[in-house]
């Protein structure tokens, strides 16, 4: 008897702390999605039924004449923003108030292949972007730039043979192989050759960090609800030894000293050596209210928590976003022939061979590929935490510490920026016909102090990579594939190019 009283306990206080915070938006105005205990309104993608994206579109559609719509993720308070104007404010003007991103609220305990860019916030972000930066200049992507033909040159070889024995290939396989390469050079200074490599280890590598099971979800949970008490549970567990291992032993081939390849780990190798970074706090004031003054060093750990999420990010983001370009253009013949003619006129300007320039000459495949990223963006949203009382005035309403979700692929396909967006139509892009309107709803490299430090490099190679392969081949879709655009092509839509 005792051992149930206890139990009923336990459960009845459990319930009532899961529940506490589910009338936050009602007492506020707001219109909210009904949360459910525990899961708040997130159980579809806990159960893997559907992704976030996708609900958040759901949302989105469902609520058209709102600015915003509440939501709960687990316990936590969101807020759903649908109009351009307040996304502005939170990413750009008062940025000061909604600098973090909320995937990690217990920083403390984030786990070493998390302490990244990315997923930091506060005075250790600001700092790691500072350091950063630099790696990202015209100059640096340009003395890149071989790196990148060397693999492009390889992916028209992979692609030609294929073409030759008449096989069906795999886009979003080989679009990820070509991306893999090129960051493992100018990340990892190493000739990973995954498109030569059928198991390549850093083809694998790839494939185990964005591998997503049940039992994530469940960590996902846990630590939403109990972070202290779940703060040694990881992620990343199974390739955290991996990863920081192969880290150290590049440091170590070069003596822990910058070893002039200019490649990723050089820059991290050169901000370590220039000792602990000071400045401006984000979050700490002194009394008379002005910023003080904070210390971060560049530690082991931390450099290899960069190195981790250039690895992850440089080739997820660009693979996905070149290969639905393929999909697109294997649809849209008309479309095709045009980049196809831009592309062969251009490079006659260059001697038939890529190059940095003529990458730059190539208008309307930019044009396309933001298109493809329009219709289809890497990131299907993106979050930021407020960090302190903040009232929007032109809605009158005040919210605390709460989440904000930018729902990035329900703004890109609405009509109201975009005239028929279920429409792959690279005109768009032309400056002629962009809309000013539109600045704070096309979004894919995000926008603001925390918009995507990679943008032009990931720009670059995708770019180079579609030249390379739309230089030498049609793509056509195969007989099995399907048009289904509301679905990622990496789950189910196959390419077939032909010489």
């Amino acid at each position: 008897m005792l051992t149930l009283i206890i139990l009923s306990v336990v459960l009845v206080a459990g319930y009532f702390y899961c529940v506490k915070n589910y009338d936050y938006w009602k007492k506020r105005g707001v219109p909210y999605v009904q949360p459910v205990v525990i899961f708040g309104c997130t159980i579809d993608p806990f159960l893997q039924r559907r992704s976030m994206t996708e609900l958040f579109v759901e949302w989105y559609k469902k609520y058209p004449d709102e600015k915003v719509v509440g939501l709960f993720e687990g316990t936590k308070p969101c807020l759903l923003i649908r109009d351009p104007e307040l996304v502005k404010r939170v990413l750009i003007t008062d940025f000061v108030s909604f600098h973090e991103r909320g995937l990690h609220p217990d920083q403390e305990g984030i786990e070493p292949l998390l302490s990244n860019l990315f997923f930091v916030e506060g005075d250790l972000w600001r700092s790691l972007r500072q350091r950063m930066t630099p790696a990202f200049t015209s100059g640096k992507l340009k003395a890149m730039f071989p790196l990148i033909v060397e693999r492009a040159e390889k992916l028209q070889t992979r692609a030609l043979n294929a073409a030759r024995q008449g096989k069906v290939i795999d886009a979003r396989d080989l679009m990820a192989r070509y991306t893999t390469d090129f960051i493992g050079a100018c990340g990892f200074g190493l000739d990973a050759d995954s498109l030569n490599e059928e198991n390549s280890d850093f083809r694998k590598l790839g494939k185990e960090i964005f591998r997503f099971g049940f039992m994530h979800g469940v960590k996902s949970v846990l630590k939403d609800l109990f972070p202290r008490f779940f703060r040694s549970v990881k992620f990343f567990g199974n390739i955290e030894n991996q990863v920081l291992s192969l880290v150290y032993n590049i440091q170590k081939q070069r003596n822990f000293q910058p070893s002039n390849r200019h490649d990723f780990i050089d820059l991290l190798m050169e901000c370590q050596r220039k000792g602990p970074i000071e400045i401006e706090s984000l979050v700490k004031v002194k009394a008379d209210g002005t910023p003080s003054r904070t210390i971060i060093e560049m530690t082991d750990q931390l450099l290899a928590a960069q190195v981790f999420i250039f690895f992850a990010a440089g080739f997820e983001t660009s693979s996905s976003s070149t290969s639905y370009t393929l999909h697109q253009l294997a649809y849209n013949p008309e479309v095709l022939k045009k980049v196809q003619k831009e592309i062969d006129k251009v490079l006659s300007k260059h001697d038939n061979k890529l190059s940095f320039e003529a990458v730059k000459e190539m208008t309307y495949l930019e044009w396309t590929f933001r298109e493809g990223m329009r219709m289809f963006p890497s990131l299907g949203y993106l979050s930021r935490m407020c960090t302190q009382k903040y009232t929007f005035p032109e809605l009158d309403l005040t919210i605390d510490k709460v989440g904000i979700i930018i729902p990035l692929q329900a703004l890109h396909m609405d009509p109201q920026y975009f005239e028929n967006p279920e429409e792959f139509r690279p005109e768009r892009f032309d400056p002629e016909n962009e809309k000013e309107s539109n600045k704070y709803v096309y979004l894919p490299f995000g926008q603001g102090p925390r918009a995507c430090i990679g943008e032009r490099l990931g720009l670059m190679q995708s770019l180079a990579g579609l030249a390379a392969v739309l230089s030498k081949f049609d793509v056509t879709p195969a007989p099995e594939s399907k048009r289904v655009l509301d679905v990622k092509p990496q789950y189910d839509i196959v390419q077939n190019i032909a010489g």
